[in-house]
């Protein structure tokens, strides 16, 4: 398996209410930078997408923002990224940003970040692929995501069996330790057809 290159990130286009969000937010896009990973987010330049963005660009690193065209009005698209590309809807987005990423991460969001997250969580769950999914956990960040998917385990929605799709880390210095450990995951047979 191949190093992990690319990283599409989720996180909100709001910047939260806590400080340490928007620290956190820096802290991963310098990081990615520093470690030769190019980010993949949403294209916003506003919010938690806006700070991740901002700080891989200040070190020196690579940024695609994927954007749909009716977006790029409400959540002002990035005209610093180095690469952007503006798709005709979400549904596109998403995909696109499943294609350029070796691995996802989430960060703090609101109602965008949970869809993104459960939907590249299903599609693991379906087989469609086997890349890396870490949730950062910034002072209790991910506690909700987690307390829902184990929610649809205890009421027997869900297997337990789910739980091995992604991992919780505990803030940017740790999900970046163990970003560096992990190879690429790989699109499934069915290859989201």
């Amino acid at each position: 398996m191949s190093p992990i290159k690319a990283v599409t990130v989720f996180c909100g286009a709001q910047s939260g209410r806590l400080p340490d969000h928007l620290a956190a937010a820096e802290a991963l896009g310098a990081g990615l930078a520093e470690a030769g990973i190019r980010l993949v987010y949403g294209g916003g330049r506003v919010g938690m997408m806006g700070r991740v963005a901002d700080a891989a660009l200040a070190a020196g690193g690579q940024v695609t923002g994927v954007i749909p065209d009716f977006l790029t009005r409400l959540e002002v698209a990035h005209s610093g990224a180095s690469e952007m590309i503006v798709t005709d809807s979400m549904h596109t987005r998403k995909r696109r940003m499943f294609d350029l990423a070796d691995a996802f991460i989430t960060m703090p969001g609101g109602l965008g970040t949970l869809d993104e997250t459960f939907e590249i969580l299903t599609w693991r769950q379906l087989g469609l692929h086997d890349k890396p999914i870490l949730l950062c956990d910034i002072v209790g960040s991910a506690r909700p995501l987690v307390a829902t998917i184990e929610a649809a385990i205890a009421e027997g929605f869900a297997r337990p069996e789910i739980r091995r799709l992604y991992e919780v880390v505990e803030g940017v210095p740790a999900l970046l330790a163990r970003l560096a450990s992990l190879s690429a995951g790989a699109a499934g047979a069915s290859a989201l057809l």
